[in-house]
């Protein structure tokens, strides 16, 4: 199991890393602050049916989404 453990802490540490950058800039995690998630599937189309992220409820701020959690 060392390999799995080792991908698992390469993935954690990714994502504080993420979340660090993401709060120096004051933006959301989850949608780097646009204030709606955007998928694989949908990154290039036209952004028809925008729904607000659910980690900062619209505003791309990363207090919002601090809050949240």
């Amino acid at each position: 199991m060392g390999i799995l453990n080792t991908f698992n802490e390469w993935r954690a540490t990714r994502y504080e890393k993420h979340v660090s950058r993401m709060k120096s800039d004051n933006k959301c995690p989850e949608c780097y602050g646009r204030g709606f998630p955007i998928y694989p599937g949908t990154e290039y189309a036209y952004y028809t049916n925008i729904v607000e992220c659910p980690g900062c409820g619209g505003t791309g701020v990363y207090t919002d989404w601090e809050t949240e959690l």
